[in-house]
C-alpha cells in the first residue's frame, strides 16, 4: 500500500455535494440593498440581452435611482423576523434534502444573486471534499435567463480553482412526473381547505421577453406544458398568464394582471392562482399575485381569490425534489 509522503498536503476525504440554487433576495427590504441586488441582477446580459453602452445608462440613471424604494416597500410586505421568504424556503429545502441523504452527500444552497453567492459556496463544497458536485437550479422550466446563468456563475467561479469538481446539472423538470403528481397533490390539498369552489385555476408564470420565444428559448413553451400537463392531472381547466412584466418591449401574453381585472366580466368571479413556475414563495407570488393580484380581481367585481402556496419545503415538495436529485446522482452516491 502506497503511503503519502510527510510533506503530502492535507486534503479531506473525498465526498458528494448537491447545492441547490435559487435567483437571489436582497439582504434586507431596505432602498440600499434593493439597490446592490438589483445592480447585480439587472447587469447580467443574460437577463437584459440590451447592448451594455444603450442599457447601463438607463439602469444607473433612472432604474436604480427610482426602482429600490417602490421594491423596498414591496418587500416589507412579505418580510418575516426571519428575513427574506426565498432565502428561508431554499434553506430549508437544503437541510430537508441533506436528512434526507445524511452521509452519503453534503447539501448547500445558494442564490445567483445576492447572498450567498454560488462562488463562495463551491469553493466551501470543494474545500469540504466534495469532488463531485450536483447543481441543481431550483427552476422547473428552462430559460436562459434563470438556468443558463447559473451554469455561467458556476463555470466563472470554477474557472479560478486550480482543483476542480465533477460537475453534473439538474435538467429543466417541467414535465417531469414526479413534478407534476406533486402539484396536483398540493394543489388538491389547498383546494380541499377553501371555503369556495373556484370558477377557474389559473396558473401564473413569470414573464419573459417575447423575443427570447422567437430567438429559441423553450421557456414558454415548457410553462404551457406544464399547465396542459397539470390541467390532465387535476381534470379540469388550468388557464395560464404570465406576470412581472419590465420596461417597455413585448413581453409573454396574457399578462396576470390583465387577465385578473378581466375574468370578472366573463363570469368567473370566485377564482384560484397557482404558480407552477417558482419553487419557492417569493415577491412575484406573495405580493405580485397574492396581495396586488388579489386587489385587482376584486376590484373588478371578482367575490372570492385564493393564491394557493408553491410546492416550497413541504413534505410534497420535499418529497418530489429528493427523487429528482437521487436520479441525477445515480452512480455517484454510495448505495444504501
Amino acid at each position: 500500500m502506497m503511503h503519502k509522503p510527510d510533506n503530502h498536503p492535507a486534503t479531506p476525504a473525498p465526498r458528494i455535494g448537491v447545492l441547490l440554487i435559487n435567483l437571489g433576495t436582497p439582504d434586507a427590504p431596505e432602498p440600499g440593498a434593493v439597490r446592490r441586488y438589483l445592480k447585480q441582477f439587472l447587469s447580467d446580459r443574460r437577463v437584459v440581452e440590451i447592448p451594455r453602452f444603450i442599457w447601463q445608462p438607463i439602469l444607473r440613471l433612472f432604474v436604480l435611482t427610482t426602482r429600490p424604494a417602490k421594491s423596498a416597500h414591496a418587500y416589507a410586505q412579505i418580510w418575516t423576523p426571519e428575513g427574506s421568504p426565498l432565502a428561508i424556503v431554499t434553506r430549508n429545502q437544503s437541510e430537508a434534502m441533506q436528512r434526507h441523504f445524511g452521509a452519503r452527500a453534503m447539501v448547500d444552497w445558494a442564490m445567483r444573486y445576492g447572498t450567498p453567492s454560488i462562488g463562495d459556496k463551491l469553493e466551501a463544497m470543494k474545500a469540504a471534499g466534495c469532488e463531485r458536485i450536483l447543481l441543481a437550479p431550483l427552476y422547473p422550466q428552462y430559460s436562459a435567463a434563470t438556468t443558463a446563468t447559473v451554469f455561467d456563475d458556476a463555470a466563472r467561479a470554477m474557472s479560478k480553482m486550480r482543483w476542480q469538481p465533477a460537475i453534473r446539472t439538474l435538467p429543466a423538470y417541467h414535465d417531469d412526473p414526479a413534478y407534476i403528481a406533486a402539484l396536483k397533490t398540493s394543489i388538491e390539498n389547498e383546494l380541499a381547505q377553501l371555503s369556495f369552489t373556484p370558477d377557474t385555476l389559473l396558473a401564473s408564470f413569470h414573464s419573459m421577453p417575447e423575443r427570447t420565444l422567437h430567438l429559441g428559448d423553450p421557456y414558454h413553451c415548457q410553462c404551457q406544458k406544464t399547465a396542459r400537463l397539470l390541467a390532465q392531472a387535476l381534470g379540469r381547466e388550468v388557464r395560464v398568464s404570465f406576470q412581472s412584466k419590465l420596461g417597455r418591449a413585448k413581453w409573454l401574453e396574457p399578462a396576470t394582471e390583465a387577465t385578473l381585472a378581466g375574468l370578472p366580466e366573463q363570469g368567473m368571479k370566485k377564482i384560484a392562482v397557482v404558480a407552477p413556475g417558482f419553487s419557492a414563495d417569493n415577491l412575484e407570488t406573495l405580493e405580485e399575485v397574492a396581495l396586488r393580484g388579489r386587489d385587482t380581481f376584486l376590484e373588478a367585481g371578482g367575490s372570492d381569490f385564493a393564491y394557493l402556496p408553491c410546492l416550497n419545503a413541504s413534505e410534497t415538495g420535499t418529497q418530489m425534489l429528493a427523487a429528482l436529485l437521487s436520479r441525477e446522482l445515480e452512480g455517484w452516491l454510495p448505495t444504501q
